[in-house]
């Protein structure tokens, strides 16, 4: 399952070497919607672990991300292991310009008198 969600990088934890061939590193997205803010703790792993680096923290970015679960000893864990991390986009600010007018738009008027062949359309 693929999700994505946009927040401010709260903290980023170093890489940690979990063993000679696995490596993780987590991060934490305040997510501010609702009343209450939500600090929601990611997961990098192997080559992804780099992909936090050039964000600093406060930065709004948008993540991408797949849930995971496993069972462990009849214990039960839950990942949200981040796959794609990019800046977020602002929302596209209103601007000054009036709507355009009418006469950007031709009506019916406008379209040539020969316009009631309709040759062989199917309807």
């Amino acid at each position: 399952m693929s999700f994505e969600v946009t927040g401010k990088l709260h903290k980023k934890f170093d890489t940690e070497v979990k063993t000679q061939t696995f490596q993780a590193r987590e991060f934490v997205l305040l997510i501010e919607s609702g009343q209450y803010p939500q600090y929601v703790k990611f997961q990098l792993t192997q080559d992804r672990c780099a992909l936090i680096d050039k964000y600093e923290e406060g930065d709004m970015i948008k993540v991408h991300f797949d849930l995971r679960g496993r069972e462990w000893n009849g214990k039960y864990f839950t990942n949200l292991n981040a796959w794609r991390i990019e800046p977020a986009t602002p929302h596209t600010a209103p601007t000054d310009e009036p709507p355009p007018t009418d006469e950007h738009f031709p009506s019916a008027a406008d379209e040539p008198a020969n316009m009631t062949d309709f040759g062989d359309l199917p309807f």
